[in-house]
């Protein structure tokens, strides 16, 4: 089938999200739900909505959907860190026997551990990895996926790291969106300051990752066994400089960090499971995304973002996974995603919104994240008659087809 052009229906449902506000809470009755509609794609974008008469006019090739489908834009998660190596099974054990997260870390696991394996890893197994991931979470839905370095903590390891990354965005058919988290912890085999070390990855890694534009984004992870927000004010001032855009590990055992974010004009501040209201009521009135991360909080058997509160105080709400081998292991962006619904009583909109249209919004991306004329065509079938059905199922409903910029990518 050519799929350069193709018209695809009958829809039953099609939520495409296009006139959904940024920020703020949604009501279960805020989205335009369009019934019985066949999409016309052309090179990767949509290119018309037409009605059942119109479609049977068309002179084009056809997919025919035999069973009622839903369609929904593709899934967008905006944080993880599924370039890595090894395991921290342990760790996870652990937590579950009452030793809190940062005494993990001070005992030598946690962060340090996959920093070990992965810097015992070749870029050939680490892409091999992130590709044996994505081919997960394409069947998941997702289209568009962030990738964080932080496991390398040396130019040479984070080089490694993001070239790995580079390499595997060039052999599958999604989007990884690099981003630079040397800012991760402090090595452990860097005898300078915390302020030292981030001097030398200015001077020594930053002029690289311009010179073989490996990511456009810079993170920092803003905690006591981290970083603190004065240490990283040069960091992040450099970066900016350099046109680098900002992301902030904030808020997740003190708040602090979400200050920080909005200092620099982040794009996002991600966590925030210890913000108290006025670092919600601060980023309700900044442009940063607040960015949920639910698979850290079941991981871990912490809080969960303050998600209700953000969206109420007219903040800007996403939800990602935080896909990585200690804190959040699940890897289950739906499925995480449902959960915080649940428990902080979002709509069935709110959530959708989050891993999609908002979510493209912490990215920085203005093709993707709803669907529209114009835009790429990644889009989510779902077989069924109602779209509340993919969030009642808690991600055991999993998308039949997916469509990465026009193309079937995954058939169920």
């Amino acid at each position: 089938m050519n799929y350069n052009e193709i018209l695809i229906g009958p829809i039953k449902q099609l939520v495409g999200l296009s006139e959904v506000p940024i920020r703020g809470a949604l009501a279960n009755d805020a989205l335009i739900i369009e019934e019985d509609i066949w999409l016309h794609l052309k090179d990767g974008k949509l290119h018309k909505k037409l009605n059942k008469s119109d479609a049977y006019n068309a002179d084009l090739e056809v997919l025919e959907l035999v069973k009622d489908h839903i369609v929904l834009p593709g899934f967008i998660d905006a944080h993880t860190h599924i370039c890595f190596h090894g395991s921290r099974s342990k760790d996870y054990a652990m937590r579950n026997a009452g030793i809190s997260y940062l005494e993990i870390a001070k005992a030598g696991g946690g962060i340090w551990d996959t920093v070990t394996h992965t810097r015992n890893a070749s870029q050939e197994e680490l892409v091999e990895g992130i590709l044996d991931r994505v081919d997960v979470l394409i069947t998941r839905g997702i289209t568009t996926v962030e990738v964080k370095s932080g496991y390398g903590l040396s130019v040479k390891e984070e080089l490694k790291m993001l070239r790995a990354i580079k390499e595997a965005n060039s052999k599958t058919q999604i989007d990884l969106i690099p981003t630079c988290l040397a800012a991760h912890i402090k090595p452990r085999d860097f005898e300078g300051s915390h302020a030292e070390y981030l001097d030398y990855i200015i001077d020594e890694l930053f002029p690289i990752l311009v010179e073989e534009k490996l990511c456009k984004r810079v993170d920092a992870f803003i905690e006591e066994e981290a970083f603190s927000g004065n240490v990283v004010y040069r960091y992040f001032a450099k970066a900016r400089e350099l046109g680098f855009d900002i992301t902030v590990h904030a808020d997740q055992f003190h708040p602090g960090g979400s200050r920080v974010a909005i200092e620099h004009e982040a794009l996002s501040a991600d966590h925030l499971e210890a913000s108290t209201n006025a670092e919600i009521i601060a980023l309700a009135k900044s442009n940063t995304v607040a960015m949920a991360l639910p698979g850290a909080s079941i991981g871990l058997g912490c809080a969960f973002t303050p998600a209700r509160k953000i969206l109420d105080a007219n903040g800007i709400l996403a939800i990602a996974s935080d896909w990585n081998p200690g804190s959040a292991p699940m890897g289950d962006l739906l499925t995480q995603a449902c959960i915080l619904g649940t428990f902080e009583k979002l709509s069935n909109p709110e959530v959708l919104a989050g891993i999609t249209k908002r979510a493209a919004k912490a990215l920085d991306l203005n093709d993707r994240g709803y669907i529209d004329i114009g835009l790429k065509a990644d889009l989510l079938f779902f077989e069924g008659k109602d779209y509340n059905e993919v969030f009642y199922h808690q991600g055991k409903k999993l998308p039949d087809m997916v469509f990465k910029n026009g193309k079937l990518i995954y058939k169920k």
